[in-house]
């Protein structure tokens, strides 16, 4: 069994609020606390708190590990305890082999220096010899898709321009470990995409990448396992739809007081049983409800949204739109409701959210959002959200043979 090319073991790391010293006065104790301090067992001062807690994971050759969570969350800081920007407060890292890392937009840029320049000043960084960069350099170049500019210093360079530089040194340098923060989000779609189709290609290379992305379904296109950063709470890791559908939960769990959650689950409208993994592509799907309600609510219609993880909203529809009937709801009433769709959505981690509607918009819609998720997992298609099924019919007409019909004999 291969042996794990990116490791953390127990990683804790902290920072202090607001340090600074303006004086010797107010240095020297704080250096003689830190020196004299045990600190496993010294608790964090008022002015400390973790970016890092207990985090644990290993990253083999070919794999990829996506990390994920909302802002704060110290995503950015786990990469750069990786590249020994940052040291851990607890624990130990082990990364082998050269790092290509893109972190931070033009981080290791020297702004003065032109793309040509910062391109040779980031090799001799990685520890690659000249001659080698320079068999590199037209790749780069080509791929970064800025020519005209490589002779311009990186000053003037747009934050697009920046990513699109460093990702290509990052990925053609012969990296031995790829390290990916969110920067990929500036670049344009045609640049994003082939980014991605990049890193495939590193991943068939053998090369493990560890990538850092708000962009869920890049983390559930191209990860095997996703560590999920909670602030004040130790991380979760593990298969990647089990962790984005956890994360979408909590990111979006949320009831309205005017509705109690009774019971909710999600069934195989075929098997009837409960939806318990991944799922393909036209799924028949019964979502059951049973809501009570703590006040009136007349004139209520049931309405459905399905949304991706990264946002996208796929469908939205009402009960009353499509031919049911309006519901009225006093304190007490209880809903018992079934929602049956078809799952025609392509990959991705999918959240159901629902809301009472008054069709005459007297009282504001009451929701409950992230009542249920589920995850669709295929490889058939190239790209897109909607599942179309389409046919093909295919007829080739040889033009020899046609110009070969057309010939009169006189």
């Amino acid at each position: 069994m291969a042996e794990p090319v990116i490791a953390f073991d127990g990683v804790w790391k902290k920072f202090r609020r607001g340090e600074h010293h303006d004086s010797l006065r107010d240095l020297i104790p704080s250096l003689a606390k830190r020196l004299t301090s045990r600190k496993r067992e010294q608790p964090l001062d008022a002015d400390e708190f973790w970016v890092l807690r207990n985090v644990s994971f290993e990253v083999k050759p070919g794999q990829a590990m996506g990390i994920i969570g909302p802002n704060g969350a110290g995503k950015s800081t786990a990469l750069k305890v990786l590249t020994r920007i940052l040291k851990p407060t607890r624990g130990q890292i082990r990364v082998r082999g050269r790092v290509g890392a893109l972190i931070e937009l033009a981080a290791g840029f020297h702004p003065d220096l032109t793309g040509r320049e910062n391109i040779f000043l980031q090799g001799a960084i990685m520890g690659m010899r000249r001659d080698a960069i320079r068999r590199r350099f037209d790749e780069i170049v080509d791929f970064a898709g800025i020519p005209d500019f490589i002779d311009t210093p990186v000053k003037r360079y747009s934050s697009g321009m920046n990513a699109r530089l460093g990702f290509a040194i990052a990925a053609h340098l012969d990296p031995e470990v790829l390290l990916i923060d969110e920067v990929l989000a500036v670049g344009d779609f045609t640049f994003q995409q082939k980014c991605y189709a990049r890193l495939e290609e590193f991943r068939r290379e053998g090369i493990p990448i560890a990538f850092v992305s708000h962009n869920m379904q890049a983390i559930a296109s191209l990860c095997d396992q996703v560590m999920l950063l909670r602030p004040a709470q130790d991380p979760i890791v593990g298969d990647v739809p089990d962790v984005l559908a956890e994360y979408v939960a909590s990111r979006s769990a949320a009831a309205d007081p005017r509705l109690n959650v009774i019971a909710s689950s999600l069934r195989d409208g075929r098997s009837g049983r409960m939806v318990a993994g991944p799922i393909t592509p036209g799924t028949p799907l019964d979502l059951d409800l049973d809501l009570v309600a703590t006040g009136e609510m007349p004139r209520a219609g049931l309405l459905i949204q399905i949304v991706r993880s990264d946002g996208l909203i796929v469908f939205t529809g009402m009960s009353t739109l499509d031919g049911g009937r309006e519901i009225d709801l006093r304190a007490s009433d209880q809903l018992n409701a079934r929602i049956a769709f078809v799952a025609n959505v392509l990959r991705g981690t999918y959240i159901i959210n629902i809301q009472l509607v008054d069709s005459m918009r007297q009282w504001p819609a009451a929701a409950v959002n992230s009542i249920q998720s589920f995850v669709v997992n295929e490889t058939t298609r190239i790209a897109g959200c909607a599942e179309l099924s389409p046919t093909y019919d295919l007829a080739v007409r040889s033009a020899a043979a046609e110009s070969h019909a057309t010939v009169k004999i006189r």
